[in-house]
């Protein structure tokens, strides 16, 4: 049954005279609730968002390892199934608050970080993704490089010297990926939500199944699915089949911080979670089964086991499956980079300077950042990846932590959306000078512990774990700290509903649900 947009009763609706106006250092037109005409993205559209994120050569490289390395093909379905199930439930959970409140992720993070606290965890988002957008847009030119040399071989001669560490093809291949995805990127998100449901995410799977028959057919149907390559134990299979869950909750953890970014803009409860149902434990989970396959199809055609797909299609060699697999693959990476990488930093950006950077102009300033960083230099150099991005990853878990417990243990699904845009000292998020320094404790020691779990080589048995460490002890200690207040009545005024009526629900099926997490959470 069509749903329509109607009052949430957990969603104050105006009282006597006007409402506040905004504060212009806290609000502009891309950070404030998102309206009922701008909320369509639908059930395909989440869906097809996933598709853009998780058909990366990063993500088949990773389920493709794990076949590489001995886990049984049974195993590496189940492995990433839970993992991805675990993180539909994050992305449900954060999806809801989202949805509920029509703001993206710096601003709804505003009720439990404070007004201006809340670009804490902004800003650490958006290093993580400045970081990622220039080496995805770099991986892409690479791709870019090979297809120029394969239809025109004249283009060698470039591919030499150079400054900066990038030949002259080179800086050419990343400029120009870098301008398509800029003229992309600036025409905001109902633009990129077509650009998505349309080309991003299906066309690698026309380019995956291709793949896939003709390795099916290559190996006359000779591939195993219960077979280890290399004979792992038992017990050693356990091990990594649980790291393979942890790593695969851990890779999409941003997502889960940032969802609400996408979520502001669904039409009703329905369409984030059957998107979610349909885009992770079903897509994910299929676009594992095809990588797994055309690995162990690699060990019968070519007689080793070839993770990385483009070199399944180099290996073909034909001049037309190199052009149409390496378009499909740069296709992809600007596919995940748009979602994974430019979203949520510009947000970020446009929430630390309302009044001079909404998101086109936040966007610029991640994708000009992106070409500072130097990506091919941060790629290059493992020192790097580990202790800068790493130690940067094992933050993600307290930061979660900290929005949901707010969000559904200590709020019990209520927030204010006016006070998120006032800096008045008497409003709700104001706290202490606009930082609730009880987040900031609660992180920092959590932080602390997560990275020396992830980056100090002791722990790498339990490295892959460390998110879950610091989703357990932020979390913890976000509630002891916070919960206090609640009951001594210090919160109340705090867990009033909003008086803005651009966030609202659909069904009284979903009326009701709010009303039994408000009261029985």
């Amino acid at each position: 049954m069509a749903t329509s947009l109607q009052p949430d009763p957990a969603v104050r609706t105006p009282g006597p005279g006007p409402a506040p106006d905004p504060d212009p250092r806290l609000h502009n037109a891309d950070l404030a609730p998102a309206p009922a005409a701008e909320r369509r993205w639908g059930t395909y559209s989440i869906f097809a968002m996933w598709m853009s994120d998780t058909h990366a050569i990063s993500n088949y490289a990773f389920a493709a390892s794990l076949f590489v390395i001995g886990l049984p093909a049974w195993e590496v379905f189940l492995s990433l199934l839970v993992g991805v199930l675990v993180l539909q439930w994050f992305m449900n959970r954060m999806g809801h608050a989202g949805h509920r409140t029509g703001v993206p992720f710096p601003v709804l993070a505003r009720a439990s970080w404070g007004i201006y606290g809340a670009n804490i965890p902004a800003l650490l988002r958006a290093v993580m993704a400045v970081a990622w957008y220039g080496i995805q847009t770099w991986l892409a030119s690479k791709a870019l490089v090979l297809l120029g040399i394969q239809v025109a071989p004249s283009l060698a001669g470039l591919d030499t010297g150079g400054f900066l560490g990038q030949t002259t093809l080179g800086w050419i291949s990343f400029l120009v990926m870098w301008g398509l995805q800029a003229l992309l990127l600036t025409r905001g998100m109902e633009f990129i939500r077509r650009v998505q449901d349309f080309a991003t995410g299906p066309v690698v799977w026309v380019v995956m199944l291709a793949l896939a028959g003709w390795l099916l057919v290559k190996a006359g149907g000779d591939i195993s699915l219960t077979r280890s390559l290399t004979g792992l134990s038992a017990g050693e299979q356990f091990h990594q089949s649980a790291v393979a869950v942890a790593l695969t909750v851990a890779t999409f953890l941003t997502l889960a911080l940032n969802y609400a970014d996408f979520a502001r803009f669904t039409p009703d409860h329905r369409s984030y979670r059957r998107g979610n149902l349909w885009g992770l434990p079903v897509n994910f989970t299929a676009f594992a089964v095809a990588a797994v396959l055309m690995t162990a199809g690699t060990v019968s055609v070519f007689g080793e086991a070839i993770s990385d797909p483009v070199e399944v299609i180099h290996r073909i060699d034909n001049p037309w499956v190199t052009v149409i697999g390496a378009v499909s693959f740069m296709i992809a990476t600007v596919g995940i980079n748009v979602v994974a990488n430019f979203v949520s930093p510009a947000y970020d950006f446009a929430n630390l300077a309302p009044k001079y950077l909404d998101f086109k102009r936040g966007g610029m300033v991640t994708a000009l950042l992106a070409i500072v960083v130097m990506p091919w230099k941060l790629y290059s150099s493992p020192v790097i990846i580990q202790y800068f991005l790493g130690a940067l990853g094992a933050f993600l878990g307290p930061l979660v932590a900290v929005l949901l417990v707010d969000y559904y243990l200590i709020r019990r699904g209520r927030i204010d959306v006016d006070a998120l845009f006032t800096a008045d000292p008497g409003g709700a998020y104001h706290y202490r000078r606009g930082y609730n320094m009880r987040a900031v404790a609660a992180f920092v020691p959590s932080a602390a512990v997560c990275a020396v779990l992830a980056l100090v080589p002791a722990f790498s048995a339990v490295a892959p774990f460390s998110w879950i460490v610091g989703l357990l002890l932020g979390g913890g200690l976000y509630y002891a700290l916070s919960a206090h207040r609640r009951e001594h009545g210090e919160l109340a005024h705090e867990v009033l509903p909003s008086r803005v009526g651009a966030a609202q629900e659909g069904t009284s099926g979903e009326r009701a649900e709010h009303a039994g997490l408000t009261e029985g959470s």
